[in-house]
């Protein structure tokens, strides 16, 4: 899987994840074309199919803010590389009609599913507890924890 570089539109300025995925700390083989990575952005990435389709693709109940990190996740685990390329290049202009509020909320609510489905339990509780001193304490974020808990198996 290949991450390529972002330009934010108007204006064709790198994102400000550019400078994070260029210096991604993650280590990889050498013979990746760029850096390795930990996760990706789904609107920038080129992925194999059989890959996403090994691994199970993007689970549905994520939806939309995260679902990356379950599948890169499980892209590593089953053996398949990530990376940046700087030389693929992809222009996003974000949504003038997107609600802040409501993507904050489900994007929180999936950091929680994604660490209560993937990291061991001590490991859980402690990016849990670390969520609940660094989240705004606002009605979003208590929606968010809501939402999280309520979608419990």
């Amino acid at each position: 899987m290949v991450t390529a570089r972002i330009l934010a539109e108007p204006g064709g300025r790198d994102d400000p994840i550019v400078a994070e995925l260029r210096d991604s700390p993650v280590r990889g083989p050498s013979w990746l074309p760029g850096p390795a990575l930990g996760s990706f952005l789904a609107g920038a990435s080129v992925l194999r199919r059989e890959a996403f389709l090994e691994c199970g693709g993007f689970n549905r109940r994520l939806w939309l803010g995260g679902e990356e990190e379950l599948l890169a996740v499980d892209l590593a685990t089953a053996g398949w590389e990530l990376c940046y390329l700087e030389e693929l290049t992809v222009h996003h202009q974000a949504s003038r009609l997107r609600d802040p509020h409501a993507r904050r909320r489900v994007g929180l609510r999936n950091t929680l599913w994604f660490t209560w489905l993937r990291r061991p339990l001590g490991a859980a509780l402690r990016r849990t507890a670390h969520l609940a001193r660094t989240v705004p304490h606002d009605r979003v974020s208590a929606l968010a924890a809501l939402d999280a808990l309520r979608g419990l198996p």
